[in-house]
């Protein structure tokens, strides 16, 4: 009977543990795959940004991404956070058009971006950004990795993720062919399809595999800035909180000594 029991409360569990786990057998289904698991720098109790990787990053994402992408949730001088100098936070904003105003005629006018803008967009509206791109809206940047399930490992494997279709798959005009989008059709070409699309500046070889692991951890930075003072504090209250354990269990031990 306790097996019976201890079998009738797997079931459920296993059910769960074979659904989304792994990629179809069926290559004509429209579900999506789950993401490739890789090992991420920023990820676990005592997780870090890697620095380089995010700067780097943000040089994939201006040079190939913000033609399409906008950051509109951080500012220029968030950049200082993974290392650029306040000179060259100065020195990128500047390169910046934003549009301010109105002025003393009462008209809008351009002017010279500064670090405590927000980033500038690649489109005026969102009218615009459909116009240009077949009716399709890229999304903004700023959330995307907190606004998809496993989004470190969904973006990676969405950006590495582009193939030819299977056989006997109908693609609509206009779309590529990626199994770890909903649906498995997706407006966006690839936006890194080979080696050295972008010339980074400290010398690193930039690969496929290395500009869309640096966009990566760019994107988690502009998502989530906070991790690395979240988790600090999260091992300050955990000390804390194992000292008054030792503190109370003596307190406790002293009173009912006495009182044997």
């Amino acid at each position: 009977m306790k097996k019976l029991f201890l079998l009738l409360a797997l079931i459920p569990t296993l059910a769960f543990a074979n659904e989304g786990g792994h990629e179809s057998s069926d290559p004509l289904t429209t579900s999506a795959a789950h993401p490739k698991q890789m090992k991420w720098e920023f990820d676990g109790f005592f997780g870090r940004f890697d620095r380089a990787s995010a700067q780097r990053g943000y040089q994939v994402y201006k040079e190939i991404c913000s033609a399409c992408h906008s950051l509109k949730l951080a500012a220029y001088r968030n950049l200082e956070e993974i290392g650029f100098s306040e000179a060259e936070v100065k020195q990128i904003a500047s390169e910046a058009s934003v549009t301010d105003g109105p002025n003393d005629e009462g008209e809008m006018f351009e002017r010279p971006g500064l670090p405590s803008d927000h980033f500038v967009g690649p489109y005026a509206n969102e009218q615009a950004a459909r116009s240009a791109n077949g009716g399709a809206l890229p999304p903004d940047l700023s959330l995307i990795v907190k606004a998809r399930h496993d989004g470190a490992n969904y973006v990676y494997s969405l950006i590495t993720g582009f193939v030819d279709a299977p056989e006997g798959f109908h693609m609509n005009e206009g779309k590529y062919y990626n199994p770890y989008f909903e649906g498995r059709q997706i407006s966006m070409p690839a936006p890194i399809s080979e080696d050295g699309q972008v010339t980074y500046t400290d010398g690193t070889v930039a690969t496929k595999e290395q500009m869309t692991i640096d966009v990566v951890n760019f994107l988690q930075f502009v998502a989530e800035p906070e991790t690395e003072a979240r988790k600090k504090m999260g091992v300050r209250t955990m000390i804390f909180l194992g000292l008054l354990f030792v503190i109370l269990l003596a307190a406790k031990k002293a009173v009912w000594n006495k009182l044997k």
